[in-house]
């Protein structure tokens, strides 16, 4: 069960900000730095507002909010409890799925959609800096955190960065590893979209639902794209988050 300590300082030192806005902001933070975990249950309303010296009011309007960004979810007769499907991935760290679920925890697993060898078309030629005819491997993966779908994977990298399609195992930098073609840096581009019927029916969401689109491309030290890579989250289960800095 969590402690107030922490939620009574922020809620002291954040005057200006309205008090369910503020309740909001402590539990996030409690959220991102763990002290609440995944499946943990929240006091009941009544003690929380009890506790923090606010109105119950102030208190459900705060965890609606939250329910409805997906950071809690409300069990009828059981209460309110932090949602373990929800993930925050850093926006500027270079890794890959599986590695950013390890590092939250989480088990990483993936059932494979598609996986073929085939002539580079004209997209990827162009963005994988490559001349016609060329070959290209193709990963299409459907992506688990937990068991939970989390994303739908479509990566193309260039027939000469791999031995064969059987190298990739459960992950693709893993292969590129081996292989000395792990890339260094990486170029991405985050947009909103709402799911088509067939990425819901993968991601186990509903048609028109809110989800994220990410288009990655990654490189060696060389300057060689070895890696196009599309994915489609869902809006509910994932943060993207990025460091920034005024230097």
């Amino acid at each position: 069960m969590m402690t107030l300590t922490n939620i009574v300082k922020v809620l002291a030192e954040s005057s200006s900000l309205p008090l369910y806005h503020q309740l909001q902001r402590a539990l996030r933070e409690a959220i991102a730095q763990r002290v609440l975990l995944p499946d943990d249950a929240l006091p009941p309303e009544r003690k929380l507002a009890s506790d923090l010296n606010v109105s119950r009011l102030t208190v459900r309007k705060a965890l609606d909010g939250l329910v409805a960004e997906g950071l809690l979810v409300r069990r009828p007769g059981s209460g309110n409890f932090i949602n373990h499907t929800r993930i925050e991935q850093n926006f500027s760290k270079l890794s890959s799925f599986s590695e950013d679920m390890r590092a939250r925890g989480r088990q990483p697993s993936s059932t494979w959609l598609h996986r073929g060898a085939g002539v580079a078309t004209c997209e990827e030629a162009v963005r994988l800096r490559l001349s016609p005819g060329e070959t290209v491997y193709r990963f299409h993966r459907l992506r688990y955190a937990d068991g939970t779908p989390m994303c739908v994977e479509y990566a193309a990298v260039p027939g000469s960065c791999l031995p064969s399609l059987e190298s990739v195992d459960k992950s693709m930098y893993e292969a590129l590893n081996r292989c000395g073609n792990r890339p260094v840096r990486a170029l991405q581009r985050l947009s909103a979209l709402l799911l088509n019927a067939e990425q819901a029916r993968l991601l186990d969401a509903s048609e028109a639902a809110a989800g994220l689109a990410v288009e990655r491309l990654g490189f060696l030290a060389d300057g060689r794209v070895v890696e196009f890579c599309r994915s489609y989250f869902r809006g509910d289960a994932y943060d993207f988050v990025a460091e920034l800095s005024s230097v």
